[in-house]
C-alpha cells in the first residue's frame, strides 16, 4: 500500500521493519505490516485485531507477571562497553552462524507458541513459512492447531518440534515417531511445565485454550468479538479450529483417548529427565533441554543426554518470582562450559538485547510472544516484519559497538550488574 506524501521504508534504504513516519489519510490501517517498525507495534495492532481474551492468553503471565517483568528489568541492567572507531566500511556485518550444526542467517529462532491458530487462522504454518524466508529456525509446539505434518509440508527451512507428553508415555512415542517421520530437525523436550502456570488474565475471563465453541463459550466471548469483526470472520472461514491438532488419535488407534485424558495423562506423568534417553535413542537426532534456570539442572540435563539447552522461565508463564532469564543464562554459561550450546528466550524485544545474550555467550535468542504479536497483527508478512526488526536492530548494534561480526562478539563487550555471576567459560577471551 502506498500512502501519497509519506515515505516508505525503502525511500530510506531500509525494511519494512525501519519505516520512520506513521502514514495519514483516511485509507490508513495500521493493520499492514509495513508499519510495524519495533516489536511494542506488532504488540499494539494485535491488541487493536484480538478479543481481549485472546490477547490477554498471549500477553499475559503467571500470578502477579513479576517474572516476565524481571527478564525486561534485567536486559535493561546489562549495560555494553563499546570500542569506538573500531570499524570500516558501510557493508553489514555477517548475522549467520551454525545452531546445533544447522546453519541460519540470523541468530533468533521461533519458540514455541501454543494456539497459535486462535491468534490468527495461519498460525503455525505462517510462522514456519516466516522463518524459513528469514533464514531460521521454526519449533512447533505440541498444543498447535496445525498438525506436525501440515506445517513440515508448509516448511521451507529447518523445524523443531517441542514435547509434551500428551497421553503420557506411549502418546508422547507417538509423536516422537510422526515428528521423525516429517523430518524435523530436533525435539525440545520442555521440562518447566508439569501443569499449566495460574494465569491470572485468563482465569479472570474464566477462557484458556483449547477452547470449544459451544453455547458456554459462545455466551461468554460475545461481547468481546462483536468489536472484533475481521477476527470472527476470519475464526468462522477456518470453522473455529482452535483446538489441539496434534493430540488428535493418541493412544490406541483402534480407541484413542479424548484430550481431556490426554491432558490428565501428561498433568500426571510430565516428562523427566530418565525419559531423554529413549527420546534420543528413538528419535534419531538432537534433543534440547528447554526451561532450565540454574546451572546444577543444565548439567543434569547434559548427564541425562541433552544435546543443548534452551534457558528458559517459559516468558514467566509458568512459576512467578522464577529467575529472570539473562542471569539464569550467565549462570548456565559458567556451569556447562564452551562445548555445550546454550539458547536463551524470555524478553528480547530488540536487536540490542539479542546482542547482548550472545555477548555472554548464548549460540542463539529464542523468541515466542514477539513472532505471536507479529502472526496476530498481519499473519505470515506481520511475523516477516517483526524479524526484519531484529535483523536490522542486530546489524546496527554490531556497528555501534565497534564489533565486525556475531563471531567477534565476547563478554569483553558487556558490563554485568553486581551479582551476576560471569560466564567461566568466556573468561580472558
Amino acid at each position: 500500500m502506498q500512502v501519497t506524501g509519506e515515505p516508505t521504508a525503502q525511500a530510506f534504504g531500509g525494511t519494512r521493519a525501519a519505516a520512520t513516519f506513521r502514514p495519514s489519510g483516511p485509507r490508513v490501517s495500521w493493520r499492514y505490516p509495513m508499519y510495524i517498525r519495533t516489536v511494542e507495534d506488532a504488540r499494539t495492532l494485535a491488541r487493536r485485531r484480538l478479543p481481549r481474551a485472546v490477547f490477554d492468553y498471549l500477553d499475559g503471565a503467571a500470578e502477579g507477571e513479576r517474572t516476565m517483568r524481571a527478564n525486561l528489568a534485567a536486559l535493561d541492567a546489562l549495560e555494553f562497553r563499546p570500542r569506538m572507531a573500531a570499524t570500516r566500511g558501510s557493508d553489514p556485518a555477517p548475522l549467520g552462524r551454525t545452531v546445533i550444526g544447522t546453519p541460519v542467517s540470523l541468530p533468533v529462532l521461533l519458540s514455541p507458541v501454543g494456539s497459535s491458530r486462535f491468534m490468527h487462522t495461519g498460525g503455525d504454518v505462517a510462522g514456519v513459512r516466516a522463518a524459513g524466508a528469514a533464514g531460521t529456525i521454526f519449533t512447533l509446539s505440541t498444543v498447535s492447531g496445525h498438525t506436525i505434518g501440515e506445517v513440515a509440508a508448509a516448511a521451507s527451512g529447518p523445524a523443531w518440534f517441542q514435547l509434551y507428553f500428551f497421553g503420557g508415555r506411549r502418546g508422547a512415542e507417538q509423536l516422537v515417531d510422526r515428528a521423525r517421520a516429517a523430518g524435523y530437525r530436533a525435539i525440545v523436550v520442555t521440562v518447566d511445565t508439569q501443569s499449566p502456570g495460574p494465569r491470572e488474565r485468563e482465569l479472570a475471563l474464566g477462557l484458556s485454550p483449547p477452547i470449544e465453541v459451544n453455547l458456554h463459550t459462545v455466551r461468554k466471548m460475545a461481547r468481546q468479538v462483536a468489536v472484533r469483526p475481521r477476527w470472527l470472520a476470519a475464526a468462522a472461514r477456518d470453522r473455529f479450529r482452535f483446538g489441539f491438532a496434534n493430540v488428535a488419535n493418541l493412544g490406541d488407534p483402534d480407541a484413542p483417548m479424548s484430550a481431556a485424558e490426554a491432558l490428565i495423562f501428561w498433568q500426571s506423568a510430565p516428562a523427566s529427565w530418565e525419559d531423554f534417553a529413549w527420546i534420543r535413542d528413538r528419535f534419531g537426532g538432537p534433543v534440547i533441554a528447554k526451561g532450565i534456570l540454574t546451572g546444577d539442572d543444565a548439567k543434569r540435563a547434559v548427564d541425562a543426554g541433552a544435546s543443548a539447552i534452551i534457558v528458559s522461565n517459559h516468558g514467566g508463564r509458568q512459576l512467578d518470582r522464577a529467575p529472570a532469564a539473562l542471569p539464569a543464562l550467565a549462570e548456565v554459561l559458567a556451569a556447562v562450559g564452551p562445548d555445550v550450546e546454550v539458547l536463551v528466550d524470555g524478553g528480547f524485544r530488540r536487536g540490542s538485547d539479542v546482542v547482548a545474550a550472545l555477548a555472554l555467550g548464548a549460540r542463539a535468542v529464542m523468541i515466542g510472544r514477539p513472532w505471536a504479536y507479529g502472526l496476530a497483527a498481519a499473519g505470515e508478512a506481520g511475523i516477516a516484519s517483526v524479524l526484519d526488526v531484529y535483523r536490522t536492530g542486530i546489524a546496527r548494534t554490531l556497528r555501534l559497538l565497534g564489533c565486525p561480526s556475531l563471531d567477534d562478539l565476547d563478554r569483553d563487550f558487556v558490563r554485568l550488574p553486581a551479582g551476576w555471576q560471569a560466564p567461566s567459560a568466556l573468561r580472558g577471551r
